[in-house]
């Protein structure tokens, strides 16, 4: 298996646009529910069994660093992107390791984000 880098979330902007910071891509691979329940503001919404069929919706040429809700989706997805030639990181601890750390989250509606 190829290893791919771990990043942390501290290691993060706290507000990821897609194709800024040099490239930077926060890829978040949690199903349609967890992501509209709370995301980070920016992120590029991919659920993980649709990446092969939407992969023209990620920046070529720039890193992407993948998020989940706690590791193990975006480990599987940074892995299969890195194996098809893409620039991938692991976002460690997930969108629960973002909301310990109080980063801004937005959530569809008027609703309060959290984590699910």
């Amino acid at each position: 298996m190829n290893e791919v880098p771990q990043v942390a979330v501290s290691d993060l902007p706290t507000d990821p646009a897609p194709g800024a910071r040099g490239g930077i891509v926060l890829l978040d691979v949690r199903e349609d529910d967890e992501w509209q329940a709370g995301h980070a503001p920016g992120a590029v919404h991919v659920p993980l069994s649709q990446i092969p069929a939407r992969l023209d919706e990620l920046p070529e040429g720039g890193e992407v660093h993948v998020i989940c809700r706690t590791g193990g989706r975006s480990q599987q997805a940074a892995t299969w992107l890195s194996r098809n030639g893409y620039d991938a990181a692991n976002v460690a601890g997930g969108m629960k390791a973002w909301a310990a750390e109080g980063r801004p989250m937005v959530a569809d509606g008027d609703a309060e984000p959290f984590v699910r």
